[in-house]
Parts: structure tokens; sequence; C-alpha cells
């Protein structure tokens, strides 16, 4: 949900819907401007450029990068999602501009801030606080945060909604859009509009602050028993649609667990893909935004504190018992049912297996290679994932063969991916076999 916004300046978020289409067209001008330029130097010095490699310049990543950020809303949420999906596997000029957006962190001047409590809380909202920062203390693509006091002494967090950003929603997702296919970066031939209308779906319940209240309590009642995870607590009466009103929980960035002492990284890193396990396995529900800064640290208390809950969403059970196929073959080193459960549960598209079955199997046998080593996982070592990267390259190149998995599975990944490289920035060592086994022996128990 948040990044830090320390040093930061205020800038006022474009909310009309004339106003964030100017945005785009200024930013489809800069970045044909861009190309043109970069076209002309590299003609002059007698190469033969591709339109793709015209647009991923650094200076069009730049560009784009400042523009969507600028938006917020739902232009820059697609951004940190597709980063966060895409981890390694990112050409590295696309990852500036997603590094960019992740790091951003322009927020609502105060005067703007003010005009939104107003419309949420009535022109005297100071009056229930003792004190209310007016800096927010941080800044992320829907909202932005503020630390709050009330009369009483307690310390709430305030998180505030961008004005314009949930009507903008559906027009800013169909312009990201354009602006992929228009860079050739997407194949005509994929049909990308399920997950356009997902997306659309995602982000207007992300944009619903009491939705997310009543997640934020819901996972307060599922952990209320596992007293290594701190979630804040709500304040439903300083609670609306579009300001989330909840207790100020202390905590530092999660990456300052890189200098913690292995067994802390380790311990830290269990309990999360613990978590993961339970919300796919048992609850039926996930937290789907794996972005860091949705997890914060205590050093006094040893605990994690859980944060945003926006993109929680309930699973259904088919999607649970795909992964459980595949990984009950996984485990059992069937590299064929690994391929089956694949395809069956839509990881994999049947004209990628039957064009590139050699490459697909291969992606397989690191994988199960990587699962059968004794003991616990080390997510520090990354060798492995050059071989997959270098697989999975040639089978992209086939565009044709490009296919996209169930919209759940897709968001469900996306938590796994995240996760995985949480643990690798931690380079942390977890039995992964044995929480696995653990987790089905307790399902069937």
């Amino acid at each position: 949900m948040t990044e830090d916004s320390g040093n930061s300046a205020g800038r006022a978020i474009p909310s009309g819907r004339l106003a964030r289409l100017g945005v785009f067209g200024k930013l489809a001008g800069g970045v044909a401007g861009g190309v043109v330029a970069e076209g002309a130097r590299r003609l002059a010095n007698g190469e033969r450029p591709k339109i793709g490699d015209l647009l991923l310049t650094p200076a069009n990543a730049t560009r784009v990068a400042d523009q969507l950020s600028h938006l917020r809303g739902a232009a820059m949420k697609l951004g940190q999602m597709i980063s966060m999906d895409a981890g390694d596997m990112l050409p590295p000029e696309l990852a500036t501009i997603l590094a960019r957006l992740r790091n951003n962190a322009n927020h609502m001047p105060p005067q703007q801030l003010d005009r939104v409590l107003a419309a949420e809380w009535g022109k005297d909202w100071r009056r229930r606080f003792a004190h209310f920062q007016a800096h927010p203390v941080a800044a992320a693509s829907i909202g932005q945060v503020h630390r709050a006091r009330l009369p009483d002494g307690t310390e709430l967090a305030i998180k505030v909604q961008y004005p314009g950003v949930k009507e903008s929603i559906d027009a800013d997702v169909d312009n990201v859009a354009t602006l992929l296919r228009v860079s050739g970066m997407l194949p005509k031939s994929l049909d990308i509009a399920p997950l356009l209308d997902e997306a659309k779906k995602q982000l207007h319940e992300e944009a619903d602050y009491l939705r997310e209240a009543q997640m934020l309590a819901r996972y307060g009642e599922l952990l209320a028993d596992q007293p290594q995870f701190v979630v804040p607590k709500l304040y439903a009466e300083l609670t609306t649609p579009r300001v989330l009103a909840m207790s100020f929980v202390t905590g530092v960035p999660v990456e300052t667990l890189e200098t913690a002492p292995q067994d802390v990284r380790d311990r830290v890193m269990h309990d999360l893909i613990s978590l993961v396990l339970r919300e796919l396995f048992d609850w039926r529900l996930m937290q789907t935004d794996p972005n860091f800064a949705n997890y914060r640290w205590q050093p006094e208390t040893e605990k994690l504190v859980l944060l945003d809950f926006g993109a929680a969403r309930p699973l259904p059970a088919e999607t649970g018992e795909g992964y459980r196929r595949l990984l009950t073959a996984a485990l059992a080193g069937d590299r064929d049912a690994v391929r089956e459960a694949a395809i069956a549960a839509g990881f994999l598209g049947e004209a990628a297996v039957l064009q590139h079955r050699a490459l697909v199997d291969r992606m397989i046998d690191v994988i199960l290679a990587e699962l059968a080593k004794p003991g616990p996982f080390d997510f520090g070592d990354r060798a492995f994932v050059g071989v997959l990267r270098e697989q999975g390259t040639e089978i992209a190149r086939d565009r044709d063969t490009w296919h996209l998995p169930p919209i759940d599975t897709l968001f469900v990944q996306r938590k796994i991916s995240g996760t995985a490289l949480l643990a690798a920035r931690l380079k942390a060592r977890v039995d992964i076999r044995a929480m696995i086994e653990e987790a089905f022996g307790e399902l069937t128990a």
C-alpha cells in the first residue's frame, strides 16, 4: 500500500476526466517524440532500430513513469502490479519505469487534502482530533496515509483517497491498455479483455474503503491467535467510502531485515509462507498485493505488521484445488503429472506445450530438482532463475502461444511470486517441502 514520502513534495492529483486524459495525451506525445528523436539518432549512426527498442529507451522510461505516477490511481497501480508479477523477468528499461512507479511519492497538497476531508467528514473535521499531521507519512497509488491523534491520546493512521481516482478507473485501465497495444508489447492475438475487466473490478474494490475496512477486520479476527503478526485495529466511526481510519502501528520497512540474523529472516519468511498456505488452502481468502511496503517489521517485539487489505479477495475452491494437484505432483517428482496439472489449472497453455514441449519439460525439471533438494530451500541462491529465464524467454518469443491463466490464478500467483521475491531479498532459508506436506496433512486430517 504505502511508500515512504518523507522527502516528497505536494502535487495536485488530476481529478477530472479531461485533466487525466490530457496527461495521457501528453504522455503519448512525449513518447512519440522520444521515438522520433532516438530513431533519427540511430539511423544517423547507420543502425536499423526496431520500434520496440525505440519505445523502451531510458528517456521514455523516465517520461512514462513520471506521468503515470502523477496520475496515481489505476494507471500507477497497474504498473506496480506488473512489476511485482514479472519479478526477475523484465527487460531493464521496463524495470526502470516500474521501479520509479513504486518509489515515486507525489502527494496531495494541503488545500486539496482539506477539500477531500471536508467532503467526507464535514467542514469542522479538525475538531475531531487533537492533532492531524498535514504531511502524509506514506503515499501510494490510490491514497495517502496521515498520522493523527484523538483527544484521548489514541494514535491513528488515516488513509485518504485521491480525488477522482474511483471515477477514473475504467478510463485509466483502457488508456494503459491502449499504450501497451500501441507500443507493440502485446500481440494482437492475445485477448486481454477479461484481464482488463478484472483489473477494473479489483481496482473499484480497492477504491471502496468500506470494503477494505471489512477485510481489515476479518484479517484481524483470522490472525487473532497468531502473535507473530500485528493487524491494525479498525476505527469504523471515522471510516467512509473514501477515508479509512485505523490504529497507528509502528514499524520499519521489512527490507531492514536484510541485516538481521539468519534465523530471524528464516522465521519471518516461514511465517509469511505459512500465511500464504493458510490463505490458499484453509481460508480461501487472500490478500493478493505482496508489495513490500505492505509489511512492516517491529524490531522491539520481533513481530510483522500487515497493512493494506484492499486487494483481499475470496478464492473459488477450484483455484486451491488446482494448486493442490500441482504441488502434489511436484512433491512426487512426477514431471508428466506436473505438466498435466499445470495445463488443467491454466498455468500453461496447450499451444505452448505442443510447440515447446522440450523447453517446458526442461523448466519443470529445474523446479523439481530444486524442490527435491534435502533441507531448507535457499531463496538467496538464484542460480536456477537464470536457467528458467532463458527457457521462458525462448517460449515467450513465440507470441502466437501466449496464454492468460484464469484471473483468480493470476492473483494468487502474484502473491506467491511477491512472497518469493521478498524471501530472495532477505536470503531466507525455509523448508518449503516440509511446510507444504504439513499443510496438506492438516487439510486431510
